[in-house]
């Protein structure tokens, strides 16, 4: 997970809006480092950046983050599959206002980053997993 903070945000506001895309049990298990950059004008911005390692905990992220989608965004989501996947990569941007409020959307203005590593890199199974995880909507709710 990585997201910038401009000089006119909060910082610590960003912050609470990435730990509310994990699971509360998690959040302690999720540190930043960060970088002090500089902006086009001169202007302070800050880069976070943090990273899980452990599978069982970036599977509950990755529920969480699903179980808290719309399903206008987990359709999206599945038509867009192919296009947001590299080398077993799965990118995800979101709102960090949505995410702040504790219901993350996709978004591509000054979105927080989201990299999901696969241990394959076949689109088929990837689709498999994100149905399972709920990431995307399962095959039954595309029928419903």
């Amino acid at each position: 997970m990585s997201f910038l903070v401009h000089a006119t945000e909060d910082p610590n506001k960003v912050l609470v809006a990435a730990q509310n895309l994990l699971p509360p049990e998690y959040v302690d298990q999720l540190t930043f480092s960060k970088d002090n950059l500089k902006g086009e004008h001169g202007n302070p911005i800050t880069f976070y950046k943090g990273q899980v390692k452990d599978p069982q905990v970036a599977e509950a992220v990755i529920r969480n983050v699903g179980s808290n989608l719309s399903s206008l965004d987990k359709e999206t989501l599945s038509r867009e599959l192919e296009m947001r996947l590299r080398k077993g990569n799965l990118y995800l941007r979101l709102d960090k206002q949505s995410a702040y409020g504790g219901k993350p959307k996709l978004s591509s203005a000054d979105p927080m980053h989201l990299r999901v590593r696969f241990r394959t890199s076949k689109l088929e199974e990837i689709r498999k997993v994100c149905e399972d995880i709920g990431i995307l909507p399962s095959p039954v709710d595309s029928m419903v």
